[in-house]
């Protein structure tokens, strides 16, 4: 079985890519972000006729996830039980005798501001209803844009970012904490080559010259961890023509 994530950073503008790298690396579950589509604009019957179920929540310029399933989809939820918030951040959908919960964590802004606040109260919120979802489904697998680099092996210039937004002591916490609940990073399940990264920024060339952070993740709870067989960022799509200023990471697993 193969996971998937992708922040794609608008699905209108990178459909095309969508189409073919569904085709190329042929996902059995794929998790978006940003999509940045009202729910009544979403390309479904595009989607579906490239062999996938989807599911959707979604709105206009900002934000939005959708997972794309070769099976059937049930039971979806698309918003923190415990946290009353318009932002379309999260769908949560069972799929294939696994819960898959897709994410696209808040970004913070910058270290101090109210959008960091709201940020780390956003993942206090996920913490809460990871524990209980993972009581429900020990076949649970957290992927999506998580706006935190692990460790400073996931950042380009640790010391250019030191305490800096998506690299600050609190959100690295954060992201321990929903770890400590029983999942794991899992990328960091296998031996890896330095300088590794799911994001670069568009300006200063930062592809080309390989600036970027890891913070697009796949946490698997321990009942998956141990049927992973390899994990790895996918950069063939951050060069490609117009390309999100992300890439793809994935995750296979074999299990019975």
């Amino acid at each position: 079985m193969k996971l998937a994530s992708w922040n794609v950073n608008s699905l209108k503008v990178r459909l095309p890519q969508v189409l073919e790298w569904l085709k190329t690396a042929q996902p059995d579950l794929l998790g978006l972000q940003e999509t940045k589509v009202p729910d009544e604009h979403f390309p479904s019957e595009a989607l579906r006729a490239a062999g996938y179920e989807v599911v959707y929540s979604g709105q206009k310029t900002y934000n939005g996830v959708a997972v794309l399933s070769r099976w059937s989809i049930t039971e979806m939820l698309t918003e923190l039980p415990t946290l009353a918030d318009p932002q379309r951040r999260v769908l949560a959908v069972t799929a294939a005798g696994l819960r898959f919960i897709n994410l696209y964590v808040p970004n913070g802004q910058a270290v101090g501001s109210d959008k960091y606040a709201y940020k780390l109260d956003w993942l206090a919120h996920l913490r809460g209803w990871l524990a209980e979802e993972l009581e429900r489904w020990p076949r649970s697998i957290v992927v999506g844009d998580f706006n935190i680099a692990p460790q400073d092996q996931d950042v380009h210039d640790p010391q250019q970012w030191h305490e800096q937004v998506l690299c600050s002591t609190p959100e690295r916490e954060a992201l321990q904490a929903l770890l400590a609940l029983g999942f794991a990073d899992s990328f960091r399940q296998f031996p890896q080559e330095p300088g590794i990264f799911s994001w670069w920024d568009y300006r200063m060339n930062s592809f080309r010259r390989n600036r970027g952070l890891r913070i697009d993740l796949i946490l698997s709870s321990a009942a998956l961890t141990r049927t992973l067989t390899a994990s790895y960022v996918d950069r063939g799509p951050r060069g490609w023509p117009r390309p999100s200023d992300h890439a793809p990471v994935v995750a296979e697993l074999h299990f019975e």
